[in-house]
């Protein structure tokens, strides 16, 4: 219960004592990663696991991938063949 409490207080913005740890993520340029993979809009969409729109959308810029596709893609940037050495 403590625990909880604690975490109750800390999303009230109250000094808990607790450890926070924040990490950032860079930002991300979508269409130049998915063309240093050599993958098809379609091809690179199905090797993340979104739709060919959501791909799309954020390659013009109309959305930004946040989360996990944003870790995902930044990981992608530094290591373009990631996603295919490990889904092999």
């Amino acid at each position: 219960m403590q625990g909880l409490n604690e975490a109750l207080d800390h999303a009230k913005g109250k000094e808990t004592g607790a450890i926070v740890h924040k990490v950032k993520v860079p930002a991300v340029d979508v269409a130049a990663i998915r063309a240093s993979t050599g993958l098809s809009q379609s091809a690179f969409a199905r090797s993340i696991g979104v739709a060919k729109g959501t791909l799309l959308n954020w390659e013009q810029g109309r959305r930004h991938p946040t989360g996990p596709a944003q870790v995902l893609l930044a990981m992608i940037a530094k290591k373009p063949s990631l996603v295919s050495e490990l889904l092999r």
